[in-house]
């Protein structure tokens, strides 16, 4: 088991509102960024997306639990200043990642 399979195991058992994945970087991206300065930012992925495009956001097992619970995601940088204030508000910053339409 992985930090994020844990950490959505328990998002689920606290039944939050969403799943908080705080990172170095500002979301989901195409590729690295940190490796690749021409990697896009998605504003909103589907569970199904980051699966079918292989987007190493966090283990399969934890999107999986999530998706199966329909717990979204929000993926942000926490170096930010206020990012994760926002995010704990709600506020959208970051990826966020749910049940696509």
């Amino acid at each position: 088991m992985t930090t994020d399979t844990a950490a959505a195991q328990r998002a689920l058992e606290l039944e939050a509102d969403a799943l908080l994945k705080a990172t170095r970087v500002d979301g989901v991206f195409s590729d690295d960024p940190e490796k690749n300065p021409h990697a896009v930012l998605y504003s909103e992925l589907s569970y199904e997306d980051v699966r079918r495009q292989n987007l190493r956001v966090m283990d399969s097992e934890a999107v999986t639990k999530c998706q199966e619970y329909e717990m979204p995601i929000m993926v942000f940088n926490f170096r930010r200043p206020g990012n994760i204030e926002r995010a704990v508000l709600g506020e959208r910053v970051g990826t966020l990642i749910r049940r696509g339409e």
